[in-house]
């Protein structure tokens, strides 16, 4: 059975107020969720290819679970639709209650998916009542945060789905349609970076930020120089073939651990003979103008170390992204494989097509306070031994990214969507 056979028939699905802005964010996201979802099977939605990812199926409870514990559950009347689940499909929310072993979620056979569909649509008449009644501005900024959480999660499925797919000896095809084309990637230039006192992180004014991009706050940066664009699949396999994965020199300490434990060889799934690679669209061939991807910050930095420059500090790729976003003419919109850089002038794909690793370690700003409660397990505790990614990538949903988004991720991932951008000092 499909998962678009599960979806619940439009007049079942409770229409929110047209007046109410936040009743019409809400369904959006939440229907855009179940979108991601078409043409696939059941049996798709339930496997876990490893720890680090999750099954659909657990991202589309998780997303409803959220809701239903962070605002639904603040009205002592509401009782929880699915009594048990809440251990089932808590991530890491400690202060919330025990919670079901990651690595375990692909062992999940039951709920069923046509149980956590219908689950979803329960959840949401709830929660839209609960807004066509009135939010408070807590309960506004919570399901705020609950609708960013789930595009993360948008995201997310993405990443897990690819690497579930690319595991399968058959490599089945998540998009039936043309391959879009890629364009040819503009010559790499080098643009000077501002020097002196700048200022990063979320403004005052933005309609929404995380807490991990406040507050706003002076950096001082010394002259450097920033890339155009991303390094293209074309120079990386320049990298190995010049010896890029055999030479530790290259290479930080633990970044020629993991080349040699892993048996790294090029990135995430390039295939062996470097001609091809394996996506969305199935196996297509491997375009020397799309930006490299599923790049490890290790494999990112020693590419940089080659090619006699490095990666940027994210507030110098804050203030650079600022100063030249309006030139960055590429559609942002989600297209499923980031595309050439083909400006001839200004810079390119500071969005919307690979997440860029930077240099900076994700550690909190200066006088950063989490949010009060549970939900400050957000993104806080996780402020030890990742790196910051800036930007957004291709399957990131519209609208999502901005200037102050802080990504994260550990040096050794490579499943996410994250190419490489260069930078020198000056």
């Amino acid at each position: 059975m499909s998962v678009s056979a599960l979806r619940p028939p439009a007049d079942a699905m409770p229409s929110p107020p047209r007046a109410a802005t936040l009743a019409i964010d809400y369904s959006r996201v939440r229907a855009a969720t179940l979108a991601h979802c078409e043409g696939l099977e059941a049996e798709d939605t339930a496997i876990q290819s490893m720890p680090n990812a999750s099954p659909l199926k657990w991202h589309l409870a998780h997303t409803s679970w959220f809701f239903e514990t962070f605002v639904l559950l603040r009205d002592a009347r509401y009782r929880p639709r699915r009594p048990g689940w809440d251990f089932l499909f808590n991530s890491y929310y400690q202060g919330v209650r025990p919670l079901h072993a990651r690595a375990q979620r692909g062992l999940l056979s039951r709920p069923t998916l046509a149980d956590v569909v219908a689950y979803r649509a329960e959840v949401d008449a709830a929660m839209l009542g609960r807004i066509a009644d009135g939010v408070d501005a807590e309960a506004g900024a919570l399901i705020r945060l609950g609708l960013e959480h789930e595009q993360q999660h948008q995201e997310l499925m993405m990443m897990d789905l690819l690497h579930l797919f690319s595991l399968n000896p058959l490599e089945p095809r998540y998009r039936h349609a043309a391959v879009p084309p890629a364009g040819m990637a503009t010559p790499l230039r080098w643009l000077d970076g501002r020097s002196g006192i700048v200022h990063i992180g979320a403004t005052a004014t933005e309609a929404f930020a995380f807490d991990n991009e406040r507050p706003r706050h002076r950096v001082l940066l010394d002259p450097h120089r920033i890339a155009n664009r991303l390094v293209t699949n074309g120079e990386y396999r320049a990298f190995i073939a010049d010896g890029g994965y055999r030479r530790p020199s290259l290479w930080l300490s633990d970044g020629w651990a993991a080349v040699q434990a892993q048996g790294w060889q090029h990135p995430l799934y390039w295939s062996a003979d470097l001609d091809s690679e394996y996506t969305l669209y199935g196996r297509i061939a491997l375009d020397p103008d799309r930006p490299v991807c599923h790049v490890s910050h290790y494999e990112a930095d020693a590419y940089a170390r080659w090619a006699g420059a490095r990666l940027p500090g994210e507030a110098e790729w804050e203030d650079f992204a600022a100063q030249h976003a309006q030139e960055d003419s590429d559609d942002a919109a989600p297209r499923l494989l980031p595309r050439a850089a083909e400006t001839t002038a200004g810079v390119a794909q500071l969005f919307g097509d690979c997440w860029q690793w930077t240099a900076s370690a994700y550690l909190p700003y200066p006088r950063f306070q989490p949010l009060a409660g549970a939900v400050g397990e957000y993104n806080g505790k996780f402020m030890s031994g990742q790196f910051v990614l800036r930007g957004s990538a291709c399957v990131t949903p519209a609208g999502h990214a901005r200037l102050s988004y802080r990504n994260f991720y550990y040096p050794h991932d490579r499943w996410q969507f994250a190419g490489i951008r260069l930078a020198q000092d000056a």
